[in-house]
Order: structure tokens, then C-alpha cells, then sequence
């Protein structure tokens, strides 16, 4: 390797480290999020995300704001999530076939309250946001993207920071409306420097800057007793539906770098660049009912999830670099349906129980992606979990309610063919194990 080519390494390796530095390390992370991978508080953990359109609780901003309306009290909750993952890929000449196993931590947040109080009219206004931080708060940002010779996962690893803001009001008889963002960032950081051969640089200039993007969720509920016959009982009474639909959405980072060495590259100089996105969301069409009944409920959701844009998104992704490969080896995805199904029962006054069942199919269609590797497979998902409430405490004056909540992922065998570096083949099964534990504590006020 040449003295130039070395440095301009060094200087694009520097500023990507830069575009992280305070945030946390650089962490091995996923084209997922932490409320579709797993989940964001117990309840959805608990029920495999299938009575998650009907949760009462701050994680609606993300699943269907609308149902913000649900509970006119505020409420004040906070939470960890741990996720243990195994995920395996055995190949015959390999000692060990475990790929990846470091875990996901979540610490989360948040808060809803009403704000129809600071206008004159008396019509509830429900405000709503949930942040969860990776590493227990320590780790924000901090993501890798990389070719892989070993294969890698596609949806599993750490995750970013996940941020929603949102809000919600009743509109007519039973109907309720509501709409939040996703907010994530755009990361760019441009590096100019003069340097010698040796590696010794001088006149320095490095500026890394960060913007929000802001991406819609929609949401709308219907509580159909409430609609159609608001003054007396029906056979209507106790079923709910509602609408989602949320947008696709990414985090990226860009890193210019222009570099002058001395002797032997003059002014322009070198220039190199890099682009990349992390923990992309497709655009996802969701439809879910439940039915109440006296101290029960269940219910059941159906998702649209449209992979297919994440081809166009890696066509500008330097790294994964699919608009220069070869069309027969190009990474396709597929646009996939995922139902869910889930119930919850009430064990007297203070406690209930919930569990759900979910099929998600692999979105990955093609399972030979040179030095990509990715590896992606279908999954049965399973959850269960409880809560409890305490109506007086000695301090508070509102009820006080815990919840916990477990998740099993078991990823089903798949065959892949892994390309390394040198373009040598060889047959791989990809499957695995995840493990998540979730609780909270919620206040309300």
C-alpha cells in the first residue's frame, strides 16, 4: 500500500471516529430499531408486539399515537430492556459457528400528559414522547457499517438511539386521531489536511455536523360501540381497530475527506468519501382489532413492511456499494406480511397476564451477496409477561403499576452461500436464539 493510499485511510478512519466521539464507541448495529426488533416497553415485549396498537402506555407514539386518547390520565414511566443474542452461522471449516452475541441494553423514558388544559376549550390534547438509549444510556449514535467475508446479520446488534415524539385527540364518537415522528440523525463530518508521507499532518480542519430528520406516523383508532351506538349497549360494544401507517426512515453518516501530502499529491489534493445508512425502518402499512371483554381482551394485528426500498437506499451507500456490482449480484429484498396475535387477562384487581405469538418472514430475498454476506432468516417470536398494580402507595396519590416482560426470537434455519474476499464460495446455515427481558414502572399523575 502506498504512503498516500495509507493516509487517506487513516484520515477517513479518523473522522468517522470523530462523527461518534462522546456519543459512544463504534458498536455493531442493524437495519432494525428497537420497537420493531423487539419491542419497546414489557407489554409489547410480552405480546410479541400484536396488542401493541391498543397500549395504553408512552410506546403508542410509536406503534398508533391515536391511542394516546385511550387513558386521559399523564403518566411518567421508566425501563430497561436486555437482549441476549446467539446468532449462528455454521460452515464446515469453521471452529466455532457463533457470529455474533453481544447483547442489546436499553434504558427507556417517557411521559404523556394533557394539554388541553392551557387552552379555553375544554377538548383533550395528548401529548406523548419515549426515548430508549443503547448500552443503559451510555451509547446514542455509535453504529458500524462493513463488508463482511464471514457473514453478517442483517436486523440484530446494537441499536441507536430511539426517539419519538407525538400527539393525539379524540375526534368524534369514539374515533381518535393521532400523529408523531421518528426523529433521527444525519451525521456528516468534512476533514481537509496537508500531511507528509510519514503520516505527519498539519493544517488541520475538521467539522462534523448533525441534523434531526423528522419521519410521519399515523394513526387511527375506532372503538365501534362508541360510534354507532353511543347510547346503548350493542353487539358492537368492546371492539376496537385501528390504522398505522409510518414512513420509512434511516439514520446515515457522510465523511468527505481532502487531503494534500507533500511531494507527492498536490493542491486539490486527495479526496475521499464515504456514505452510509444504519438501522433503516421500511414504510409499514399496519391494521389491528381487538375485542374487551369483563377483566380480558385479545387481539391481533396485521403488518405491511416494504423492504423493497432498502435496494434504492443501498444504491447510494458507498459501502455496501450495490450500484456498482454486478445485477446478478446485486442484494434483493422483498416486501413482506406479519401477523400477530395476542391476549391478556386480568388476575383480580392488581394483576394481569399477557402472552402473543408472531411469524416474521426474512424480507431477504437473495441468499448469495458477495462480500456484503449478509445473513437474514424467518423467525417465530413468542412472549409472555406481567403486571401489577398498586391503587394506594404511602407517598403517591395515583396508581403505581410494574410491569415485566419476556421475549423468545427462534430463527429458523437458512442456506446461504458466503463469498469471501478472494470470490472463493461456501455453503453456510444461518440460524439462532435471542433472549429479551424487559421491565418498567409506570406513575401516573
Amino acid at each position: 500500500m502506498s504512503g498516500s493510499h495509507r493516509f487517506a485511510v487513516r484520515a477517513l478512519t479518523l473522522a468517522v471516529a470523530t462523527t461518534t466521539a462522546g456519543l459512544g464507541s463504534v458498536a455493531s448495529a442493524s437495519m432494525g430499531n428497537l420497537g420493531t426488533t423487539y419491542g419497546v416497553m414489557p407489554v409489547d415485549v410480552a405480546t410479541a408486539q400484536s396488542l401493541s396498537m391498543f397500549n395504553d402506555q408512552v410506546s403508542a407514539t410509536y406503534y398508533n399515537p391515536s391511542y394516546l386518547t385511550s387513558d386521559e390520565r399523564g403518566e411518567l414511566t421508566g425501563g430497561i430492556l436486555h437482549a441476549e443474542q446467539e446468532l449462528r452461522s455454521s460452515r464446515s471449516d469453521a471452529d466455532g459457528d457463533v457470529i455474533s452475541d453481544s447483547p442489546s441494553q436499553h434504558v427507556l423514558i417517557g411521559m404523556k400528559t394533557n394539554l388541553g388544559s392551557l387552552t379555553r376549550f375544554d377538548h383533550p390534547i395528548y401529548l406523548g414522547f419515549i426515548a430508549g438509549v443503547e448500552k443503559y444510556g451510555k451509547e446514542m449514535l455509535a453504529f458500524s457499517s462493513q463488508t463482511s467475508e464471514n457473514g453478517q446479520y442483517l436486523q440484530y446488534g446494537k441499536e441507536p438511539l430511539f426517539l419519538n415524539v407525538g400527539g393525539a385527540t379524540p375526534l368524534w364518537r369514539g374515533i381518535s386521531g393521532g400523529f408523531s415522528v421518528r426523529v433521527t440523525l444525519e451525521a456528516a463530518a468534512q476533514l481537509d489536511a496537508v500531511s507528509t508521507l510519514g503520516g505527519e499532518t498539519s493544517r488541520e480542519r475538521l467539522s462534523v455536523n448533525a441534523e434531526p430528520s423528522l419521519k410521519s406516523i399515523l394513526g387511527t383508532t375506532i372503538k365501534w360501540g362508541d360510534t354507532f351506538c353511543p347510547e346503548s349497549s350493542c353487539f358492537l360494544d368492546g371492539w376496537e381497530s385501528a390504522v398505522t401507517y409510518r414512513t420509512k426512515s434511516s439514520a446515515s453518516t457522510a465523511v468527505d475527506s481532502n487531503i494534500i501530502v507533500t511531494q507527492t499529491i498536490p493542491d486539490p489534493g486527495l479526496s475521499l468519501a464515504v456514505a452510509t445508512i444504519d438501522s433503516f425502518q421500511p414504510e409499514t402499512i399496519g391494521f389491528g382489532t381487538q375485542y374487551k371483554g369483563d377483566g380480558w381482551r385479545i387481539g391481533g394485528s396485521v403488518e405491511q413492511q416494504n423492504w423493497s426500498e432498502l435496494e434504492d437506499e443501498f444504491s447510494g451507500d458507498t459501502i455496501r456499494d450495490q450500484e456498482n456490482v454486478n445485477q446478478g449480484n446485486r442484494i434483493r429484498f422483498d416486501d413482506i406480511l406479519v401477523p400477530r396475535i395476542g391476549g391478556e387477562y386480568e388476575l383480580g384487581q392488581h394483576f394481569a397476564i399477557r402472552g402473543g405469538l408472531a411469524y416474521e418472514e426474512s424480507p431477504l430475498k437473495t441468499t448469495r451477496n458477495p462480500e456484503l454476506n449478509y445473513l437474514d432468516t424467518d423467525k417465530i417470536i413468542a412472549g409472555l409477561g406481567i403486571s401489577a398494580t398498586y391503587d394506594r402507595t404511602r407517598l403517591l396519590a395515583y396508581p403505581v403499576r410494574l410491569d415485566i416482560g419476556y421475549q423468545y426470537q427462534q430463527l429458523q434455519e437458512r442456506d446461504f452461500t458466503i463469498v469471501d474476499f478472494d470470490g472463493n464460495e461456501q455453503q453456510a446455515t444461518a440460524d439462532g436464539d435471542i433472549h429479551v427481558i424487559s421491565g418498567s414502572i409506570t406513575l401516573k399523575f
